[in-house]
């Protein structure tokens, strides 16, 4: 597989305005992190993150509790955004399939960085869609064409934004 599979931009789209509830695995209390900036950013957007930590569970980041696990997470759960590596994301796979029902979990993201075919291979199978080596926070900032040093800009100077957003610049939400 291609170390940067071709998600179509349509299906991350679709996704972020699909999604409200995010249980980020792998979140970091300590705010220089990238797990920390990605769900601050995410909160900022709308998006409803739970995170999960188990060095941290029974704790506060961002005013969010944090869990140990997902089986200790409340639903509902529409994505589960793997912030651990690649071999990490076996295990957390396993969970997140064993989860998905009782959570309501449609989508499985994997943090740049994070490719493990073999776990993605058992979530399609189990009926969610999988993303890998990707980071939500900067797809939504490309998609929506977003400057500065939350987003990632399209690298276009233009006064129109991307289909998937609103004339005020934010994602179009379903």
């Amino acid at each position: 597989m291609d170390r940067y599979p071709p998600y179509p931009d349509a299906l991350i789209a679709r996704i972020l305005r699909s999604v409200k509830t995010i249980a980020m695995v792998g979140a970091s209390p300590t705010e220089v992190r990238p797990s920390y900036f990605a769900m601050k950013y995410l909160s900022d957007k709308g998006f409803k993150i739970v995170p999960v930590n188990p060095a941290a569970a029974g704790k506060e980041i961002l005013r969010q509790k944090v869990y140990a696990k997902l089986a200790d997470v409340p639903p509902p759960v529409d994505m589960v955004d793997i912030f651990r590596n690649s071999e990490a994301a076996g295990p957390i796979t396993d969970e997140v399939i064993a989860n998905k029902d009782r959570l309501g979990i449609r989508i499985l993201w994997m943090q740049l960085g994070v490719i493990n075919e073999e776990a993605a291979k058992r979530a399609e199978a189990a009926g969610l869609t999988v993303i890998m080596n990707r980071c939500p926070k900067i797809e939504y900032g490309r998609l929506s064409g977003e400057l500065g040093w939350y987003g990632v800009n399209r690298r276009i100077i233009d006064n129109r934004k991307h289909a998937a957003f609103n004339s005020g610049g934010a994602l179009k939400r379903a």
